[in-house]
């Protein structure tokens, strides 16, 4: 555990000092100002908007993050040949991903805490110059979607380390670990469609077969997506939570379980 909580505090002190980290939340501050001004073009529903407009921000620039300094963060190691001077150490190869792992989820929590107090600020705005009688907002439920964000980081960041773990190039990493998220953000959604085309259009069984096979194997991202809910103020239920919530888990023990045997045997050059 001491050598893994060191590799971890490394690689979260190397993500923080990253430059580009600096470009997206100014990118992030951006958005939320926009949004503050989005929002004053609608007749109704401005809660709602800038709701679902400041979530929709601390989500992107969270994938930023990971996506930019994640990825780079996996590859720096290898480019600079100090993976090395690590594994030459009483550490082994497990215990070095799985250190990486928890550091960029590290740097994901201080991402979406950071942007998640600042998303505060538009919804704010909106209620106390454009609120309606007629809104349903609860700060409970805008808390949760908040969490069920760093939840889907989490996620994703079991996916780059699951793909860092057998490729030497960070470009690689990333389009796949993109490509992974895209698919999975889209899955659940094309099933549903297919179900409900069945008795219109005949469906092919392969493309049957497919959607069912991406469903399963690929990450249910749209699981994570609580925007909805949080702009209506609908209620989530405590098994919605639990569930999600293993499922999660799950797949993060999964993904980085395979990608620790794979970084295990791996020869480096």
């Amino acid at each position: 555990m001491i050598a893994i909580w060191s590799v971890a505090s490394i690689t979260f002190k190397e993500g923080i000092k990253n430059r580009v980290l600096f470009g997206i939340f100014i990118i992030a501050l951006l958005l939320f100002a926009a949004t503050t001004v989005v929002t004053t073009l609608f007749m109704r529903d401005i809660v709602k908007v800038a709701v679902d407009l400041s979530l929709s921000t601390v989500s992107f620039s969270g994938l930023l993050t990971l996506l930019f300094v994640g990825v780079n963060l996996f590859g720096k190691d290898l480019d600079k040949r100090t993976i090395y001077m690590v594994i030459s150490r009483p550490i082994s190869r497990s215990e070095y991903l799985i250190g990486k792992f928890f550091g960029i989820v590290m740097l994901s929590l201080v991402v979406v805490v950071f942007l998640g107090i600042l998303s505060v600020l538009p919804v704010i705005i909106s209620k106390k110059f454009y609120y309606y009688s007629e809104a349903r907002f609860n700060w409970w439920i805008f808390l949760i979607a908040v969490i069920y964000i760093f939840i889907k980081l989490a996620i994703v960041s079991s996916i780059i380390t699951l793909f860092a773990s057998f490729t030497s190039n960070s470009f690689i990493a990333l389009i796949l670990s993109l490509v992974t998220y895209i698919i999975g953000q889209s899955t659940e959604s094309v099933r549903l469609l297919l179900a409900s085309q069945v008795e219109k259009i005949e469906v092919s069984p392969v493309v049957s077969f497919m959607a069912d096979a991406a469903y399963y194997i690929f990450p249910n991202m749209s699981a994570f997506d609580l925007k909805t809910q949080a702009a209506h103020g609908l209620l989530i239920s405590p098994s919605y939570i639990l569930w999600t919530g293993l499922y999660a888990v799950s797949y993060i023990t999964v993904a980085v379980a395979i990608g620790a045997l794979a970084f295990r045997r791996r020869e480096f050059p």
